[in-house]
């Protein structure tokens, strides 16, 4: 009688187990994206603003990050917990945004400070549904270039943000198609690989380059090569030296953000100076020793051209020596 009984409470169990609802998956949902589809430039900016402010915070799990997300760092593919995402300490006082919402990204010029030093950075994010899927980001730090760089963090915090040309909403009607900006930005690229002073130089007679920070054009003295004050000279003057022929080689050309409505482009690329060419020798037969790029090297840039109609009438640049012919991070092999 008692199993009986015991059978019978095991079956009436077993029926309430069977027609009871089946337990809910423990899954989390995905939190809603705090970024709006499309990102317009405003949008953009607030990005940008989101990413320095979790990087100098050593924080990347508070950006919406795709699941993929990639993140390079001088060309160097790693986690969202190592390099810079260790030892960014602040956000510093310069900013310029290029925002392309055609595309889904933005690029950047910013000064941080890294455990309490000062750096420049140039850098690129690409979203995908609401979620950054791309950061990059080249830096110049104090003491790893010519020593002329260096006071370039300081010139840069005090401005704050670019010259007005680089921000101001050109006309619908004046502007230049992507393609069209593209190309003439490009043509920077051509003229200065294998550079011999005879070649087609799309710049404006008040063309302007800012590299970390520094205007390495119509600055005499800063720059000499040989007894050439190359550095004195305007953005078209130094490229009809041909002395920047010490370039054999512009790779991994990726000319990605193209702001229309500011008609701005920025690129990421790298310079090869083969270090063969012991000397060169300008249009006019003055014959100039290389100096320092009488062996193989490399420069890594993040470059931004303001273009005026067909001309670049700005360059700004942030670049720094990596290994020779390095490969970027991104693009083909």
């Amino acid at each position: 009688m008692a199993k009986s009984l015991v059978r019978s409470a095991l079956l009436v169990a077993a029926a309430a187990l069977s027609s009871a609802a089946p337990a809910p998956a423990q899954t989390a949902a995905r939190p809603q994206s705090p970024i709006p589809v499309p990102c317009e430039r405003a949008c953009m900016e607030r990005v940008v603003d989101q990413f320095l402010k979790a990087m100098a915070a050593r924080d990347a799990k508070s950006l919406p990050l795709a699941d993929n997300a990639r993140y390079t760092e001088m060309g160097q593919e790693m986690g969202f917990d190592d390099g810079l995402w260790r030892t960014a300490s602040a956000v510093g006082g310069y900013r310029h945004v290029l925002a392309d919402p055609a595309t889904g990204q933005m690029a950047f010029f910013a000064t941080m400070k890294e455990n309490g030093r000062s750096f420049v950075m140039g850098g690129r994010l690409k979203l995908e549904i609401g979620r950054i899927a791309e950061a990059e980001v080249i830096l110049y730090r104090t003491g790893s270039g010519p020593a002329w760089n260096d006071k370039g963090v300081e010139t840069l915090e005090k401005m704050a943000g670019p010259k007005t040309m680089w921000t101001d909403i050109v006309p619908a009607g004046r502007r230049k198609s992507r393609q069209e900006l593209v190309r003439t930005a490009n043509f920077y690229f051509e003229a200065i690989q294998n550079n011999d002073g005879r070649g087609y130089y799309p710049f404006t007679d008040d063309c302007d380059r800012f590299e970390n920070g520094v205007y390495t054009t119509n600055n005499p003295g800063l720059v000499k090569m040989g007894t050439v004050d190359i550095g004195g000279m305007g953005c078209k003057a130094q490229f009809s030296t041909g002395l920047y022929g010490i370039v054999t080689r512009v790779h991994h050309r990726r000319l990605m953000v193209v702001d229309e409505e500011r008609q701005t482009v920025f690129a990421v690329i790298v310079f090869d100076h083969g270090g063969f060419k012991k000397s060169l020798t300008t249009p006019q037969g003055q014959i100039v020793d290389t100096g320092f790029f009488s062996k193989p090297s490399s420069i890594l840039l993040a470059e931004a051209f303001k273009i005026k109609g067909d001309l670049i009438q700005q360059v700004e640049a942030v670049g720094t020596g990596v290994p020779y012919h390095m490969h970027p991070g991104w693009g083909e092999r």
